[in-house]
C-alpha cells in the first residue's frame, strides 16, 4: 500500500497543507513542534480512526475551529486507487467518504488504509501497565481482521453492564442481582472466550516474528519469550466467573476476564518490564511493531505503510543503523529533526515549519 497524496485542513497546527509521496523512504524533516508528528498522525487516523497519541478527536482539530479534514489518496498493492476524505468535528459525528461515497459509519473505514506506526511512546508497550499491551493485542487483531473491532467493543460493553449491576447491588445478593449477573456472565463467557482465543492464537503466530525482529535490531541471539496465559482461559471463563463472583460483589467490579489480561514479555529468562535495560526495552518495543508489520504483510497479502515518528533519536547508533538496514519493502515515512544518515537511502524529503510544508525535494 502506498500513500500518494495527503491534504490537511484545520488539522492540529495545519491551516491547509498538501504533500505527495511515493514508494521508498520519505524523510519528513523539521524542528521540534513544527508539525511533523501531526502529519503522520493524520495518516494513521485514517487507518485506525483514532490518534496514536491517545487523544480525543477535539485535540486533533485546530484551536479556534470546530472541523478538520484529512484527504488522502492511496494505491493498493493490486493497483486500486482509493480516495479517502475524513471529517473530524467537535459538533456531531465524524464522517468519512470513500471515492466520494459516504460510509454509513466512520468505523467502516477500518482496513482500507493499513499503517504500522513506531513512536517514542511505544516504550510503554514494555514498561507500562497491562492496558498498553492489551491495546496492542486488540489493535493487532483488528489490523488482521476487521471483525475483531466489533468483538472488542462488545466485550467492553458487556463488562460495563456487568460492572453496573455489581455497583447497583452494593455488594448485597438477591434474586434480581443473581439473575442479572447470570445474564451478563453468559454473554461475557461467549464474547470473552472468543477474544481470549483470538489473542492466544495471535501471540502464538507473532512470537517467531518478534524473536527474529529483536535479534535483527539487537544484532545478537536473544531468548525472547512472549506469553499469553490468563488463568481464566485455562479453566474456562464460566468457571472463573463463578469462582470470582463473591470477590466481584465485594469489590463491585469484574475482577477476571479479557479486560484484565496481560502479555508476558521476557528477555533471556527475565521479565522485560522490570529487568531489561532501557535500550533492551526500546528494542523489544520496536520488535513488537516490526513483527506485527511483517505478520500483517504476510497474512493479508498487502504491505502496510510504515511510519517512524522520531524513533531514531531514541536509539543508540548501532540499533538505529540496524533498523535502517531492515526496512521492509514498500513505503516508509520517517519524521526527524535532523538529517538522516546516508545508509537510510532516502528517496524524498519533505520539510515542515510551523504547520507549513515549505518544500518537497526528491
Amino acid at each position: 500500500m502506498i500513500l500518494q497524496h495527503i491534504e490537511l485542513s484545520d488539522f492540529r497546527n495545519y491551516t491547509h497543507a498538501i504533500a505527495d509521496f511515493d514508494i521508498g523512504v520519505s524523510a519528513i524533516v523539521g524542528a521540534n513542534g513544527q508539525g511533523k508528528t501531526n502529519l503522520t498522525e493524520a495518516l494513521a487516523y485514517l487507518s485506525t480512526m483514532k490518534s496514536f497519541r491517545g487523544v480525543p478527536t477535539e485535540a486533533m482539530i485546530r484551536v479556534g475551529t470546530h472541523t478538520a479534514f484529512v484527504r488522502a489518496r492511496v494505491r493498493h498493492d493490486d493497483g486500486r486507487e482509493v480516495l479517502i476524505e475524513a471529517k473530524l468535528t467537535t459538533q456531531g459525528r465524524n464522517q468519512v467518504l470513500v471515492n466520494r461515497t459516504k460510509l454509513p459509519k466512520a468505523r467502516d473505514l477500518l482496513g482500507m488504509v493499513r499503517t504500522t506506526v513506531f513512536s517514542p511512546d511505544d516504550l510503554e508497550l514494555v514498561k507500562g501497565g497491562p492496558h498498553f499491551r492489551r491495546d496492542f493485542m486488540d489493535d493487532s487483531l483488528v489490523a488482521f481482521a476487521i471483525k475483531y473491532d466489533a468483538l472488542r467493543l462488545e466485550v467492553d460493553r458487556v463488562v460495563r453492564q456487568r460492572n453496573a449491576v455489581l455497583k447497583q447491588s452494593g455488594g448485597r445478593v438477591n434474586n434480581a442481582v443473581t439473575s442479572m449477573l447470570d445474564l451478563w456472565d453468559e454473554k461475557l463467557v461467549t464474547m470473552g472466550t472468543q477474544l481470549g482465543d483470538a489473542r492466544k492464537n495471535l501471540v502464538t503466530q507473532l512470537t517467531p516474528f518478534i524473536t527474529h525482529a529483536y535479534e535483527e535490531l539487537a544484532q545478537r541471539p536473544s531468548n525472547v519469550i512472549v506469553g499469553y496465559t490468563p488463568e481464566w482461559l485455562e479453566i474456562g471463563l464460566e468457571k472463573a466467573l463463578q469462582q470470582s463472583r463473591n470477590e466481584d460483589l465485594r469489590r463491585l467490579v469484574t475482577t477476571i476476564g479479557p479486560h484484565r489480561d496481560d502479555i508476558e514479555l521476557s528477555i533471556n529468562g527475565l521479565p522485560a518490564r522490570t529487568h531489561a535495560s532501557q535500550g533492551e526495552q526500546r528494542t523489544l518495543a520496536l520488535a513488537l511493531r516490526l513483527a506485527l508489520h511483517r505478520f500483517i504483510s504476510q497474512s493479508v497479502g498487502e504491505i502496510p505503510i510504515l511510519v517512524l515518528d522520531d524513533v531514531l533519536s531514541e536509539l543508540d547508533p548501532d540499533r538505529a543503523r540496524a533498523l535502517l538496514n531492515h526496512f521492509p519493502v514498500g513505503q516508509v515515512l520517517i519524521t526527524t529533526a535532523s538529517e538522516l544518515p546516508l545508509d537510510a537511502h532516502i528517496t524524498k524529503r519533505v520539510r515542515i515549519q510551523g504547520g507549513t510544508i515549505l518544500e518537497s525535494l526528491t
